[in-house]
């Protein structure tokens, strides 16, 4: 009896040891389900902060694009606006030209000074407004800024090169406003030697 109290007690510390295994084995098996859970949950916030970062960076992007195209359109605006009130002006310095070239009498000097002031005052103000005037005497002849009004035969000057400047014209930031109206030298030919 006293084996049989020995195996007894073996058996039951073997049974609590086999018990305990197995309570541990329990254990761990839910604390690393909770693991996995949780790396699971940092792993689609990690994925769900990725893609509002993405957003938030495609929003930016975005953002900036309208800035600069608001910001593009509003210059493009301004110059199309000072680019009517340059063009609405120009009549009016050719009409103090003109009015500056009738009277040269010295009478009227008084007058054509004045007239010269406020005539510069005009030049210079739609200068800084970004215009810029095209006087092409001995320029070559450019049908983009020019418009030939009159030729003029000789042999004395390059074909092309413009001798005259009847009205001036004008550029705004690359744009002809009005081209210039020009008289330009051609060579001549033998048909209009012969005509001659």
């Amino acid at each position: 009896m006293g084996n049989d109290s020995k195996r007894s007690g073996e058996n039951n510390s073997d049974g609590s040891a086999a018990n305990a295994a197995a309570d541990s084995s329990t254990e761990t098996n839910p604390i690393e389900a909770d693991y996995a859970n949780a790396d699971a949950e940092v792993g689609k916030l990690a994925k769900d902060l990725e893609d509002l970062r993405q957003t938030l960076l495609r929003r930016q992007a975005d953002f900036d694009n309208y800035r600069k195209r608001v910001e593009k359109e509003r210059a493009e605006d301004s110059r199309r606006s000072t680019a009517r009130l340059i063009e609405a002006l120009i009549p009016v310095i050719d009409s103090f030209e003109q009015a500056l070239a009738l009277h040269r009498e010295p009478e009227y000097e008084n007058y054509r000074k004045g007239f010269e002031l406020i005539h510069k005052q005009l030049i210079d103000n739609i200068t800084r407004l970004g215009a810029e005037r095209i006087d092409p005497i001995g320029m070559t002849f450019d049908p983009h800024s020019h418009q030939a009004m009159d030729r003029t035969e000789t042999t004395e000057k390059d074909e092309g090169t413009i001798l005259q400047v009847f009205q001036p014209g004008y550029v705004f930031h690359g744009r002809v406003l009005r081209p210039a109206m020009v008289r330009v030298a051609v060579h001549p030919t033998a048909a209009s030697k012969t005509a001659n």
